[in-house]
């Protein structure tokens, strides 16, 4: 059971407690990732007075970390905060782990430190080859609901529980959209996941890079992606969906739809999406470099901070959170050069590139 400790708790914060978030508001304010894979980065300090002065609306946390959550209270960004991939096993075989963790790293800010999401790891499902990981992905959705019981039990009613994945959870990620589902062995994670995620009304958070799926259609001689595409570039070609009839005019419309489809497949319709990273690198490989990214994240605050919503063909209007990938460069992120290029700021604060940041509200 839920530590008793909780119901007084819970006296004491009701005060502060406000609606939850609803299907029909969803706030339409740009997030930003904020990791701190490199040894060059700004100090915490610096790094939330730069968020601060963007005007940013959330912050996506890779961790819970004290110093910056101590930092952003007061602030009116919105704090989504991440359970680590090798905590799960452990939250999820006890409930008084999970109330441990709440405390610590929730309670302990709350409410002046907007915390918002509380995800619980990152990208579980893409890595499931050894007995350990597959043991995470199972117990997933135990983990998340057992973070939720001690919330709840909190009286808090306006944190969401979400786990970020991978658009490798795919078996198809382009076009047609409505062909869009989810890999076959991944079926039987996948169902429990949406009806958790379903029933707490939360979002299905996605890592969806429309680079990544058009670098890999040049490399590995598929299809060609149009780069346009790719770059919200609207006129410059369109995909009508040969089943359901919608028109594309981008890539990530299309690979969002494909994640809404195979929801729609094994019976989910209405589960809210988000996404948890996107971005362009500014440097690397083919097609990275600083005018690609300006224009990608231009169009894509353009487009997500529209007002009304837009949302996707099969979604019209619908508000999609959002997250761009990410705050700084990273050195010390592993893979190639690519990886380590997709920051918005230079580690002394300036812009890498000319991105209308202001607009982000």
């Amino acid at each position: 059971m839920v530590n008793q400790t909780c119901t007084k708790m819970a006296l004491l914060l009701s005060f502060f407690c406000v609606i939850a978030i609803s299907r029909a508001v969803v706030s339409n304010r740009i997030g930003i990732n904020y990791g701190q894979l490199g040894n060059n980065l700004p100090s915490p300090a610096r790094s939330i007075e730069l968020l601060k002065h963007m005007n940013i609306g959330r912050v996506k946390l890779y961790d819970a970390d004290h110093e910056i959550l101590n930092l952003l209270s007061g602030t009116d960004i919105d704090v989504a905060i991440t359970v680590a991939n090798d905590e799960i096993s452990g939250i999820a075989a006890s409930q008084h782990l999970a109330d441990q963790w709440v405390y610590e790293h929730v309670i302990a800010h709350y409410p002046t430190t907007r915390i918002r999401f509380v995800l619980v790891g990152n990208e579980v499902f893409s890595s499931i080859s050894t007995p350990e990981d597959m043991q995470i992905a199972r117990v997933l959705v135990r983990a998340m609901r057992r973070i939720k019981n001690t919330i709840k039990a909190l009286g808090i009613r306006n944190i969401k529980i979400g786990t970020p994945l991978s658009m490798d959870i795919m078996e198809t990620t382009t076009f047609p959209p409505s062909n869009g589902t989810f890999k076959q062995e991944l079926q039987q994670l996948m169902v429990p996941l949406l009806k958790y995620i379903n029933g707490t009304k939360s979002f299905f958070f996605i890592n969806v890079y429309p680079y990544i799926e058009w670098f890999e259609s040049q490399v590995w001689n598929q299809t060609a992606i149009n780069l346009g595409s790719a770059l919200f570039r609207s006129d410059d070609e369109s995909y009508t969906d040969p089943q359901s009839g919608l028109e594309y005019t981008n890539l990530l419309d299309q690979m969002l739809d494909s994640v809404v489809y195979a929801m729609a497949k094994l019976g989910y319709n209405d589960v809210m999406l988000a996404i948890s990273e996107t971005g362009w690198p500014h440097e690397g490989e083919s097609g990275a470099n600083r005018y690609n990214a300006a224009e990608y994240i231009n169009n894509l605050v353009r487009k997500m901070t529209a007002v009304p919503s837009i949302g996707t063909p099969a979604r019209p209007g619908v508000v999609i959170p959002t997250f761009i990938f990410s705050m700084y460069d990273e050195n010390q992120k592993f893979g190639p050069s690519t990886e380590r290029q997709w920051g918005l700021f230079n580690p002394d604060g300036s812009p890498v590139y000319e991105v209308n940041i202001t607009s982000i509200v």
